[in-house]
């Protein structure tokens, strides 16, 4: 394996990027983010453990566009969101991880999956419902904690990567995933990262972001190399302005331009919730 304090830097995107304070100032535990593929100008996000069961809308600029909820789903912990294709491949779907589990108790996780509802005109009244499809995993060895999810959107297979001390394993669920019956996980193997928060893949499928509450790092995908061949290879450190108290949360632009992050901030009394921005070069 590789030694992350070894890594070369990327120049791909710009080191310093752009803050905007989010409009809704109520959602302290910002958890996940995903760029919308149906509506180019709409970004996802979400609070963790025990909180709504609701998705909200916002854009670059950071403003209020509504809500998304999930009838009948109760948010235990929903820690990271991946968009991409799925059954019908004329639509784009949304998936939430439920994967949280701080303790190790859960004998099992989810993942919510609902086709992206087209919003060409989002506005801080929209509240849209809709009646995901679960589909429940475990893993092979029992419960572990996990806050990063993603979807390979060239094959429809669900990867997740675990939050640990010093480590995380990567697991995924191929395609189909079932929603009649509980799937076991496939562990593919174990990295040097410690307490990773969020992952995701781009649109196209060709770049990879992984991070933590301190570093990001980066891997160009290589034409017809698998997920897990691609995070065999040392990654790239991706530029990260150290600006959030506890980093949580990232996703390419929908359009390839760059990348989001967001962090809670709860836990730090007059700290202000922002999107942050970095241009790709």
């Amino acid at each position: 394996m590789y030694d992350l304090t070894q890594v070369e830097k990327t120049n791909l995107f710009e080191s310093v990027p752009s803050v905007t304070i989010l409009k809704r100032q109520d959602l302290p535990e910002l958890s996940g983010l995903e760029s919308s593929r149906t509506n180019p100008d709409l970004l996802y996000t979400q609070e963790d453990s025990g909180n709504l069961n609701e998705i909200y809308l916002t854009n670059a600029k950071g403003e209020d566009r509504g809500k998304i909820v999930l009838d009948g789903i109760p948010n235990r912990d929903w820690e990271d969101l991946a968009c991409g294709p799925g059954p019908d491949n004329s639509k784009s779907y949304l998936y939430v991880g439920e994967i949280g589990d701080n303790d190790w108790v859960y004998p099992g996780i989810s993942v919510y999956r609902f086709p992206e509802p087209v919003l060409p005109s989002a506005t801080p009244q929209t509240n849209v419902h809709v009646v995901p499809d679960v589909l429940k995993f475990t893993y092979p060895k029992g419960a572990v904690n996990a806050e990063s999810l993603f979807l390979d959107p060239l094959t429809k297979d669900l990867y997740i990567l675990t939050k640990e001390v010093g480590q995380s394993n990567l697991f995924v669920a191929r395609y189909p995933q079932s929603t009649s019956s509980v799937t076991k996980l496939i562990q593919l193997g174990t990295f040097p990262f410690d307490h990773l928060t969020s992952a995701d893949i781009s649109a196209d499928g060709s770049e990879i972001l992984v991070r933590n509450n301190s570093q990001i790092w980066y891997w160009k995908r290589l034409p017809n190399e698998t997920v897990l061949n691609a995070l065999l290879r040392a990654p790239f450190s991706a530029p990260y302005f150290n600006n959030e108290r506890q980093g949580e949360a990232i996703c390419f632009a929908a359009d390839g331009t760059g990348y989001f992050t967001v962090s809670e901030i709860k836990k730090y009394p007059g700290t202000v919730a922002a999107l942050t921005f970095y241009k790709r070069n």
